[in-house]
C-alpha cells in the first residue's frame, strides 16, 4: 500500500511548501488560501489512463519492490530492490502563473538491501515538474526526475526502470504475469471506518501488480550484477489518506511461491487515540487461478515478534511480525535488520522498508516487503 507514504503525508501540509521553496530557490509563492484537492469517491478504474498520474489529487506513488535471487549454486544472499516515484501536488496557489511556481513535485527513492553490506544503499532525487527536470504522464505510467524514470510499455505491460545514482546504477525490467489486483472495493481502498463527521472518508485509489517477473542489472562497488526474481508494484493516489488521529502504518506485500499474492496492512492510532491499537486493518489474498479473498478488519491482526532499534534515529521497529489473517497464520523475517531508509538530509523521510521472507508453519512460502512508518516520528494524517 502505502512510505513511500510518510514523506507524502508530511508533505501534504507545511512540508510540501518548504520542499517547494527549496526546489524553486524561493521563487514559489505560498498558497493564498488552502488548495482544493480532488476527493476519493468510489468509481471504476480505467486502464491505461489510471496507470498514469492524477495531478488533481494531493499525493501519488508508483512503488516497485522485489527480491532478486542468488545465482544457482552460489553462496551469495538474495538482494532486495526498491524503486519508488512520488508525485505531490503542493500548496502553491494553482492560480499562480509563474513558470517557476512548483505546483507539482516529483520525488524518487531507490534502495538496495544487500546483507553483505548490512544496511540499505540509498539514492534519491527531487524536482518540480517542468523545464525538463521532471514529469508524470496522465496517459499511462511514465514518470521521470533528473534522468531517473519508470515507464510502462503499453503493448507488453512491462515496466522499465532506470536509476543513475552516485553510488549505484539500476536497470530494471518487470513483466506482469497476472492480472492487476484491485485493492479494497474494486480499487477504492478505505483507510478507516466511515466517519459521521464532516470531511471525506480517509481512502485512496489503489491497485497492485504482484508476481512481476524481474530482470535487474546493478552496477556499483566495482561490480556488475545481473539477477532475476519476483517483484510487486503498488500504484496509489489520494487527497485524504489517513484519519487525523493515526500515527502510522504497518504494510506488507508478499509474492507466495505457489503464485498467490498477499496484501496486509494495519493503521495505528496515535498515543492520544489509544496508542498502538489498530485504527483499521485490511488483508487480501489472491490465488493464481482463484478469486480474491478479502478480510474484514476483525479478521486481521499483526503481532510483533522481534524489534530492531536504529542507531541513527533511535526508532524501534517491529521488523519481524506474525500475521493473523482469517484462519491462517504467517510470519515475516527480515533479510537483514537495518533496512531503515534514512533520508533526513534530503527529502526528510525516515521509515523502515524491509525485504523479508514469509513463513507459514515454520517453512518459507514467499518473499516480499514489510513497511513500517510513524516509528521515527508522527505521520501526518492528510486531513
Amino acid at each position: 500500500m502505502i512510505g513511500r507514504r510518510r514523506f507524502l503525508l508530511a508533505a501534504g501540509s507545511g512540508g510540501v511548501a518548504a520542499a517547494a521553496a527549496v526546489v524553486d530557490s524561493g521563487r514559489a509563492a505560498p498558497a493564498a488560501s488552502p488548495p482544493v484537492y480532488a476527493s476519493v469517491e468510489p468509481r471504476a478504474l480505467v486502464f491505461p489512463r489510471d496507470a498514469g498520474a492524477h495531478p488533481d489529487y494531493r499525493t501519488e506513488w508508483w512503488y516497485l519492490t522485489g527480491r532478486l535471487d542468488a545465482p544457482a549454486r552460489s553462496a551469495q544472499p538474495p538482494i532486495g530492490v526498491q524503486l519508488t516515484f512520488f508525485r505531490i501536488r503542493t500548496a502553491v496557489d494553482p492560480a499562480n502563473p509563474s513558470r517557476f511556481a512548483a505546483h507539482q513535485l516529483i520525488v524518487a527513492h531507490a534502495a538496495l538491501a544487500d546483507p553483505r553490506r548490512g544496511a540499505l544503499l540509498h539514492e534519491e532525487r527531487i524536482a518540480r515538474t517542468g523545464f525538463g527536470l521532471a514529469s508524470a504522464s496522465t496517459r499511462d505510467t511514465a514518470v521521470d526526475v533528473d534522468g531517473w524514470r519508470l515507464q510502462r510499455d503499453g503493448a507488453s505491460g512491462a515496466y522499465l526502470g532506470v536509476v543513475q545514482g552516485a553510488q549505484f546504477t539500476l536497470e530494471l525490467h518487470a513483466q506482469p504475469t497476472q492480472p492487476r489486483l484491485l485493492q479494497g472495493e474494486r480499487g477504492y481502498s478505505p483507510k478507516g471506518f466511515p466517519d459521521p463527521g464532516p470531511g471525506p472518508r480517509a481512502a485512496s485509489f489503489y491497485y497492485s501488480e504482484p508476481q512481476l517477473a524481474l530482470q535487474v542489472r546493478i552496477r556499483g562497488d566495482g561490480e556488475a550484477i545481473e539477477r532475476s526474481g519476483r517483484g510487486w508494484l503498488d500504484h496509489e493516489w489520494s487527497s485524504t489518506l489517513l484519519p487525523p488521529q493515526t500515527a502510522g502504518w504497518d504494510w506488507a506485500g508478499f509474492n507466495l511461491a505457489d503464485g498467490s499474492a498477499l496484501t496486509v496492512f494495519r493503521i495505528r492510532r496515535g498515543a492520544q487515540a489509544g496508542g498502538d491499537a489498530p485504527e483499521f486493518a485490511y488483508a487480501a489474498l489472491r490465488a493464481p487461478d482463484g478469486p480474491l479473498q478479502e478480510f474484514a478488519a476483525a479478521q486481521v491482526r499483526l503481532e510483533p515478534l522481534a524489534y530492531w532499534t536504529s542507531p541513527r534515529t533511535r526508532a524501534r521497529y517491529p521488523v519481524a511480525q506474525r500475521l493473523h489473517i482469517g484462519g491462517r497464520v504467517f510470519e515475516t523475517r527480515p533479510l537483514m535488520d537495518d533496512q531503515e531508509l534514512d533520508a533526513r538530509a534530503g527529502s526528510g523521510v525516515v521509515y523502515w522498508e524491509g525485504a523479508s521472507a514469509l513463513l507459514e508453519d515454520g517453512r518459507a512460502v514467499g518473499a516480499g516487503y514489510l513497511e513500517l512508518t510513524g516509528y521515527a516520528g508522527k505521520v501526518m494524517g492528510g486531513s
